[in-house]
């Protein structure tokens, strides 16, 4: 039986999903990109709000907030699902890319924000996969990718 999904309240989320079988897909610098590629066309179509991210090679951290008309379920659906009809239109190849589901983490205060962004910057530390997170180029960290505030940051003040 297929595990049933509540639909999550509004808010700022910290989201964690997997490639099919942990694929290795995004050691691919073509398809990494192409990722990035989608993530940002949704954002600059409004459906969310991105804080912080980081593609692995075989899973993706985000920490974004969803627009006020669209759920987190639905945001993840259109990033994995955007990604998935993008890579078979320009790679011309049917595979499953993503493994089912996602899991989430709904950020509670500054402090929390804070602590599951860097978590996000320093993966690919942790991982040694560079020395420095700026230095890796499909993650937030690297230097040059836009990125929207903390909408709760601007209430706190």
């Amino acid at each position: 039986m297929k595990p049933v999904r509540r639909i999550s309240p509004p808010g700022t989320y910290f989201v964690t999903f997997g490639t099919w079988q942990r694929t290795r897909y995004f050691i691919v610098e073509s398809y990494a990109k192409l990722f990035l590629q989608t993530l940002y066309r949704y954002r600059r179509e409004g459906r969310f709000q991105l804080h912080a991210f980081v593609v692995m090679p075989e899973h993706v951290h985000l920490l974004f907030t969803p627009a006020v008309d669209v759920t987190l379920e639905r945001s993840v659906q259109l990033i994995k699902g955007g990604y998935s009809h993008e890579f078979g239109s320009v790679y011309g190849r049917k595979k499953e890319i993503w493994q089912r589901g996602f899991t989430d983490h709904r950020i509670r205060d500054a402090r929390d924000f804070e602590a599951h962004r860097e978590y996000i910057h320093e993966n690919p530390v942790r991982r040694g996969l560079v020395e420095r997170a700026c230095d890796y180029r499909y993650s937030s960290a690297f230097p040059g990718f836009k990125l929207d505030n903390w909408p709760a940051a601007a209430k706190a003040a």
